[in-house]
């Protein structure tokens, strides 16, 4: 995680508190610096507030899975499968059928 690319964010939060993708984006970068109780802490202010925000679920699940969570993840990925077919994602309702399955797979 790059120190000036989170204060970025963090500043364009500041100016508009309620952009759901830069929740997404301050999330994903503490997981790629290895913070993962900050990446949930933020995937789950987004989940809170957003719901419906698709692109969410995947990420969060993986999260999960990495921090051997299975429960978890299985949770997070079967309601983000909810909300994509409420919204008509297919990307993201493919994405989340196919780590399902990998998941009961494992």
């Amino acid at each position: 995680m790059t120190a000036n690319r989170l204060e970025l964010l963090l500043g364009m939060l500041e100016e508009q508190p309620r952009d759901p993708f830069l929740f997404f984006a301050i999330a994903k970068e503490h997981e790629k610096g290895g913070d993962y109780s900050a990446a949930l802490d933020w995937f789950s202010q987004l989940r809170a507030h957003n719901p419906g925000y698709t692109g969410l679920y995947f990420h969060l699940g993986k999260l999960h899975e990495r921090l051997e969570d299975p429960e978890a993840a299985r949770a997070v990925y079967e309601a983000g499968i909810h909300f994509c077919r409420q919204a008509g994602d297919q990307h993201a309702l493919s994405e989340l059928q196919g780590a399902l399955m990998n998941l009961d797979i494992e």
